[in-house]
């Protein structure tokens, strides 16, 4: 038996969140087909061993990650989760943040969940848009509903840490979610952590693996990792190989360990692989190996990638 996951503040909203949270992006199938009785019992699976912080977006499967996430919470009470949708990106071209689109879309993952108040609501993918249109149209609305009751937390997800600071200058944001910007070969998000820290924002920390890069199976071709990189990251991975020693758990329980976050947020459909997260985090950390390993990766930590507008990448 694990010991229970502990809770934080999120920042300065009143919402207190898992320390571990879980993501399912893949239950709207964003990583390959799935079994949707398999699929569906990950949700209660991981209520039970104690992560209450719940993340989707309507993006994900085209909405069907939220209807999923909705008939796998129908006999959860309410109180047991945390629920953070998105808005804005609806398919891998379409954005649209405008104030009648975030009201409408507030309405259907309402409705697809099941539930009459989101806690959290966060604008999905901001560098993919100039900013102003989400300072001026989306962050507004949002505010709107929230102080109607029907959303608790407002804020923004997205690559670019540094879009996120400038957005938050903009249109000051309640929680922010960055992924794969504070793992064993990139912490970017340190550049600016201090500053949302400072201001109250809630920070999320998610894709501690970037996506699949910092795994044994390694990541697949479209992955945008440079050549050196990869060359980088597969030393470290026959390194922790042949210390009897996972890379992912390595990188898992850097991410974890992270001070700042309120969370780590990781996704799978796989209850097994819960269970291994949580023997992760009880673990002891090899010191040794781990300080090697960021060593090999100590070049790369702040070589930020652009993705998005350019203006939202300087």
């Amino acid at each position: 038996m694990h010991p229970p996951l502990r809770t934080r503040p999120l920042g300065r909203t009143g919402i207190q969140i898992s320390e571990i949270g879980l993501g399912l992006a893949s239950l709207g199938e964003e990583y390959g087909r799935i079994d949707p009785s398999q699929a569906l019992r990950v949700v209660p699976y991981a209520i039970e061993r104690g992560i209450s912080f719940l993340d989707t977006s309507p993006y994900y499967g085209r909405g069907r990650s939220e209807v999923m996430l909705g008939f796998a919470l129908r006999d959860v009470p309410r109180e047991k989760v945390v629920l953070c949708t998105k808005l804005g990106r609806y398919d891998r071209d379409k954005f649209d943040f405008r104030a009648e689109r975030v009201r409408e879309s507030v309405d259907v993952s309402c409705e697809r969940l099941g539930v009459d108040v989101l806690d959290i609501v966060l604008c999905h993918d901001v560098e993919f848009v100039p900013l102003e249109i989400v300072a001026q149209e989306a962050i507004p609305a949002l505010r709107e509903l929230q102080r109607a009751g029907r959303v608790r937390a407002v804020g923004a997800s997205g690559y670019p840490v540094k879009a996120l600071l400038k957005l938050h200058e903009m249109a000051p944001l309640d929680v922010v979610l960055s992924y794969a910007n504070l793992t064993l070969h990139n912490r970017m998000l340190e550049t600016v952590l201090p500053r949302f820290l400072q201001d109250g924002v809630g920070v999320i920390n998610a894709a501690p693996f970037d996506m699949r890069l910092l795994t044994e199976a390694g990541p697949l071709d479209w992955h945008p990792a440079p050549a050196p990189l990869r060359e980088a990251v597969a030393k470290a991975r026959a390194l922790c190989r042949e210390r009897g020693v996972s890379l992912a758990q390595l990188a898992f329980q850097f991410a974890l360990r992270q001070p700042g976050p309120a969370a780590l947020l990781v996704g799978t459909v796989h209850p097994a692989e819960i269970d291994q997260w949580l023997a992760w985090r009880d673990a002891p950390v090899d010191g040794g190996l781990l300080r090697e390993l960021t060593v090999l990766c100590e070049p790369f930590v702040h070589a930020a990638r652009p993705i998005g507008l350019p203006a939202n990448n300087c």
